[in-house]
């Protein structure tokens, strides 16, 4: 039987299992829900909205920017957040297929 070498790319892989761990939770999943109807939206509207404390929203969004899911730009004393939707159709796409679908 003919062994078969596995090789990694760990760089690949870091930001896989980042973007995989930042999309894994449902809090994150609602903020990306409610930035996806509204296009930009700064965070007071996300956190006054959807009825979070400040800081734990604060706490996801910078998990979904570190993961390269949302961007967020300053405008004025406000950041406004919208979704790189190039990266969840890669992460879509890795999941198809690693699930066989296409």
């Amino acid at each position: 039987m003919k062994k078969t070498k596995v090789i990694f790319d760990n760089e690949k892989l870091e930001f896989s299992c980042e973007l995989m761990r930042a999309l894994a939770h449902p809090l994150r999943l609602k903020i990306l829900e409610f930035i996806d109807r509204n296009e930009k939206i700064n965070v007071n509207k996300i956190y006054n909205t959807l009825r979070i404390e400040q800081s734990i929203t604060s706490q996801h969004l910078r998990i979904l920017k570190l993961a390269g899911v949302v961007s967020a730009d300053k405008v004025g004393k406000y950041m406004i957040y919208n979704i790189n939707y190039d990266i969840l159709e890669r992460a879509e796409r890795a999941v198809n297929n690693f699930l066989g679908k296409k």
